[in-house]
């Protein structure tokens, strides 16, 4: 009697878990549907989607492959880059085969590297692959593969000595992303030139001689270099996108791979693509066009997309891997890399004068020292205080007057919310998201009092807080919305943070919505309204584009598992002041903000603080906002001339009381001052995969939806059920 009551315990149980993952993979066929287009069917075929089994999830070719032909010999797999499913398709009996992996692959975990999926899969009717294409490289860029041999490849390792503590001889740096050391000539990254007159004293290894003098022997440079840089990467370390400073080094550059494999992004002006597989022993050759127009830059990831065997485009081109459907998984490892420049000696003439800094003045002010991206938690609180929390109280008001509309998609987002609900807005600007929803308990709360007190004018709920530490209860919202907020945070680890007091804030099954500007102003061949904007000629309302925003087609996941590992930008020395309206050229940047207030009311104010009076209180925080200057003219956010810029930001960042310097010649500061008071705002532009590979770091959500939205990036998160 007992065996057989535990047995009809166990029936039920069963039964009971075939349940869930019946409305699992129902709930996969749908979001397939919704975000994708692809269309399932109950009727077996011999076709299968696998939700979860995508490289966007972290899952390997290999290891999808090796689980799926246990059920019989595959025709087809197709991976696409960046998707979270994979196409499956049984040449032999294939019905049969096809049905076996639906019965016995549905709800089973798939372990892959450091993460583990659950597959779903459904019947679907047909998938058309795409013909596998390929795309120019860039003009002037060359790739020799097996360049060196094994054995010149340990010579040339050996030669670096890492161990050396001799600065002035070899100008090791030990950069925070990376290894570097300098031979010949020291690259500065403080000003991002060479200090021509200050030769090394270690010139370039002999050991690299006979491969310069191949180089030059089959036609790949005219002259032999004199400066060699060599970066040594670990897994997950990149470069950011970058143009070699054209002041400082002539055309032709070499760069050698040693070690393990990677994947090196071109990036054309007008916003073209291509990524380059550099395998190892590889040498890569750069001028012309490819040198001085074009950005490279390795995303800093511990994976790389890359074709499953190998690329085999003929010369010139590469595959767009954007397109490919033979893709895999490559794990990355150590890899050394040999870049061999010649100094350059008198002002450069090229082609390309818009990229040119021989050519061009800056079209963007300066701050008086542009500051350096911080390497600790103090450093970045000090960058954001000035560069980001000053900037915004002296610009609340002209700020807020562009933004008065709001984004379609975030306003769909509240619009689901239901009646009741708690919606926390965490860097809530002037709250014009606050009333989308009249039906919700709205809070917002911005670390710029003088947006706060707009939002009380207009009569919304909010409060002065850090995005860091919001003062409201554990699991006590609904929902949260980030919008524009996380990319004012000047490492990653302030960004993390950032992300995981959104999700302490959610109660179990609670969502968040999370916007961040992105990198890649031009997507699926659409570009952003910022870039549609006409630089050289602002309009009297340039700073408000993000008034206007219309919504743009994205991109959905079901659910990306935690695989994905930190992404640092890499970027060394000081930051670059950004131009507005144009691509975007490194991921930490200054964006100028062009103040449009009455100059009259600025020399007003002025002349009050020339009188004597103390300006912590004469210039309050409404009297900042008011004028858009800076109380203390020995900071560096402050400039005279420039243009402005278009993105919809909040400052939600608080770092502790910092002590001002004392105020430098103030008749000088003035006087400058008048002419256009230009703001300087740091922000973090995230690449594309970036923000689901923060929020993946995050224990206890998950990723329902990503998608780019006119130059963001977005995700929705949600709290698992028991957090």
């Amino acid at each position: 009697m007992d065996a057989i009551a535990g047995n009809s315990v166990g029936a039920v149980r069963k039964s009971k878990e075939d349940r869930k993952v019946l409305r699992k993979q129902l709930k996969a066929s749908h979001t397939l549907l919704k975000h994708e287009g692809i269309s399932t069917t109950p009727r077996p075929t011999k076709t299968l989607v696998v939700a979860n089994g995508g490289l966007g999830n972290g899952v390997s070719r290999e290891a999808l492959s090796a689980a799926l032909e246990e059920m019989g010999e595959l025709e087809t797999l197709i991976m696409h880059p960046h998707k979270p499913y994979a196409f499956v398709t049984y040449r032999y009996r294939s019905e049969e085969s096809a049905q076996k992996a639906h019965v016995r692959l549905n709800g089973e975990k798939l372990e892959c590297r450091e993460s583990s999926v659950t597959l779903y899969l459904s019947y679907v009717n047909s998938v058309t692959c795409k013909e596998e294409v390929s795309v120019s490289l860039p003009d002037g860029l060359v790739l020799v593969e097996d360049f060196v041999s094994q054995e010149e490849e340990a010579l040339l390792l050996a030669a670096i000595d890492w161990s050396s503590t001799n600065d002035d001889f070899n100008a090791k740096k030990a950069l925070k992303h990376r290894k570097v050391k300098h031979y010949g000539f020291e690259f500065r990254y403080d000003n991002n030139n060479v200090d021509k007159d200050k030769p090394l004293a270690a010139g370039i290894p002999q050991e690299c001689l006979p491969v310069l003098e191949r180089c030059a022997k089959n036609k790949h440079i005219d002259v032999l270099p004199d400066q060699l840089t060599v970066n040594q990467y670990e897994s997950g370390q990149g470069i950011p996108p970058h143009v070699d400073t054209h002041s400082a080094f002539e055309d032709t550059i070499l760069s050698l791979s040693l070690g393990a494999m990677t994947v090196m992004e071109f990036r054309h002006p007008d916003g073209r693509l291509v990524a380059v597989v550099l395998p190892g022993r590889s040498l890569l050759v750069m001028r012309g066009e490819s040198r001085y127009l074009w950005t490279h830059g390795i995303t800093p990831q511990k994976f790389d997309t890359v074709p499953a065997c190998g690329p085999q485009s003929p010369a010139h081109t590469a595959p767009d891997l954007r397109a490919y459907s033979n893709l895999t998984l490559s794990k990355r490892d150590t890899r050394t890399s040999l870049t061999f420049r010649k100094i350059r000696h008198e002002p450069c003439g090229c082609a390309f004068p818009s990229a040119c800094d021989s050519q061009v003045s800056p079209l963007a002010p300066s701050p008086p020292s542009p500051p350096s991206l911080p390497c600790c938690h103090a450093d970045a609180a000090l960058l954001e205080e000035e560069y980001v929390h000053r900037v915004y109280d002296a610009i609340a008001s002209h700020f807020s007057s562009t933004r008065h509309s709001p984004w379609p998609r975030v306003c769909h987002f509240l619009s689901t919310l239901p009646a009741g609900a708690v919606l926390a807005d965490v860097g809530c600007g002037n709250g014009k998201y606050l009333g989308v929803n009249p039906e919700v308990m709205a809070v917002g709360c911005d670390r710029s009092s003088a947006l706060v007190h707009i939002c009380a004018q207009r009569g919304f709920q909010a409060f002065v807080s850090d995005a860091l530490s919001v003062p409201l209860r554990t699991a006590s919202c609904d929902a949260c919305i980030s919008i524009a907020v996380i990319h004012h945070f000047s490492t990653q680890e302030r960004r993390l943070a950032a992300v995981r007091e959104l999700v302490r804030l959610l109660k179990p099954g609670g969502r968040a919505l999370i916007y961040v500007w992105a990198f890649e102003q031009e997507y699926k061949k659409e570009r952003s309204k910022y870039l549609r904007e006409h630089p050289e000629k602002p309009s009297p309302t340039e700073n408000t584009q993000a008034g206007s925003i219309q919504e743009a087609h994205g991109e959905s996941s079901i659910h990306t598992s935690g695989h994905l590992e930190d992404l640092q930008d890499a970027t060394d020395g000081k930051l670059s002041v950004h131009t507005n309206r144009t691509a975007f050229n490194t991921q930490d940047l200054l964006v100028p903000w062009h103040l449009k207030e009455g100059k009259k009311r600025v020399e007003e104010e002025f002349r009050e603080v020339e009188r004597g009076e103390e300006s912590t209180k004469t210039l309050g925080s409404n009297s900042v906002a008011k004028l858009g200057c800076n109380p203390d003219p020995s900071t560096g956010f402050l400039s005279n001339t420039g243009c402005g810029s278009g993105l919809d930001t909040s400052a939600a960042t608080r770092s502790p009381d910092s002590n001002p310097s004392a105020c430098g010649d103030t008749t000088q500061t003035t006087s400058s001052a008048l002419k256009s008071p230009v703001f300087h705002r740091y922000y973090h532009v995230f690449q594309q995969g970036e923000l689901e590979q923060l929020c993946s770091q995050e224990a206890g959500v998950t990723l329902q939806s990503s998608y780019h939205d006119q130059g963001n990036w977005c995700v929705i998160l949600v709290k698992a059920l028991g957090k």
